[in-house]
């Protein structure tokens, strides 16, 4: 669809024509945000983990996004750090689901402060609204079973008594689920992971910023603004491989308002796509090297893993 709306050689001549400077001053940044968001999973993992093990796990499941579908990335990373930790994989799961939540609330607020200066954007308003009712929904949710987890963990029990596959599955499970859910009560540290949550997309806005520079010499800081937000929304959803064609199609169309040309928008985002994908891979393929880890051998652990659960 996206290479539909664009000329091929208007796209190679973005690509050919782009500051590249900008382009490394990106990359540069991006590995400052792989930092700081390492920092913000720390806090909400309760420092159970090292800086140095939640950085290259992170990589490592960002490293598993680039090739398998459906964010499986998410699941990887907590498999894995819970491994190396010595935590459970659903109380690792459940800081990973309060970090994207945290990321789609933020998503939210970026396209809520843009879109004054943006004309044209309703769907983006719609779409805004419906996410961020659903952030509130969902953080309801989630606060609650952290405020009663003795019941939840009750009402489970009665729940789960009546069938055994369920009790079988939920035994552990939901209580280190539960746990994890932990922060949410506790406001210091909650409030901490927020902060850091902020200036880790700060950083992704300036990241973007630079990117956007390289293609685009008057570039408007609230296009960076506005296209990272709807991006966020855009990736947030299982989709692709490393959400190949969602982000280009979310960033070409957050673009395309500012009357922007979209075959040079399609070479921006192809290049933060691209780039993306050289750091947290090699990042990714390092620490699984590092680790004495394979995909072959991952696969063959989670399967292994899924037998003795059942």
């Amino acid at each position: 669809m996206v290479f539909y709306f664009a000329d091929i050689n208007q796209l190679i001549v973005a690509l050919r024509l782009a500051d590249y400077r900008f382009v490394l001053a990106g990359m540069g940044i991006t590995l400052v945000w792989l930092s700081v968001r390492s920092i913000v999973w720390r806090i909400l993992l309760q420092e159970q983990a090292s800086f140095r093990q939640i950085f290259f796990t992170l990589n490592e499941g960002y490293l598993l996004n680039n090739l398998l579908p459906f964010r499986l990335g998410e699941f990887g990373r907590a498999f894995l750090l819970g491994r190396k930790a010595g935590i459970g994989f659903w109380q690792v799961l459940s800081s990973i689901l309060i970090e994207r939540s945290l990321d789609m609330a933020l998503a939210v607020g970026l396209l809520f402060s843009t879109l004054p200066f943006v004309v044209g954007a309703a769907w983006a308003r719609q779409a805004a609204i419906g996410v961020g009712g659903m952030m509130i929904l969902v953080f309801s949710i989630l606060y609650l079973l952290a405020r009663y987890r003795d019941w939840a963990s009750e009402r489970f029990n009665n729940l789960s008594a009546r069938w055994s596959l369920l009790r079988k599955l939920g035994k552990t499970a939901v209580p280190a689920f539960l746990s994890g859910l932990a922060i949410l009560t506790d406001i210091r540290r909650f409030l901490l992971s927020v902060g850091w949550m902020v200036l880790n997309w700060l950083i992704a806005i300036l990241q973007y910023y630079m990117f956007t520079l390289a293609f685009f010499s008057d570039a408007r800081l609230v296009w960076a603004c506005f296209g990272l937000g709807v991006v966020a929304m855009g990736v947030a959803a299982p989709s692709s491989p490393g959400a190949v064609g969602v982000l280009e199609l979310s960033l070409v169309g957050a673009l395309a308002l500012f009357d922007l040309n979209p075959s040079v928008s399609l070479a921006l985002a192809i290049t933060i796509h691209l780039a993306q994908y050289l750091i947290t891979s090699i990042l990714g393929a390092y620490a699984l090297a590092r680790d004495g880890e394979s995909l072959i051998g991952l696969y063959q652990q989670v399967r292994a893993l899924r037998k003795e659960n059942n």
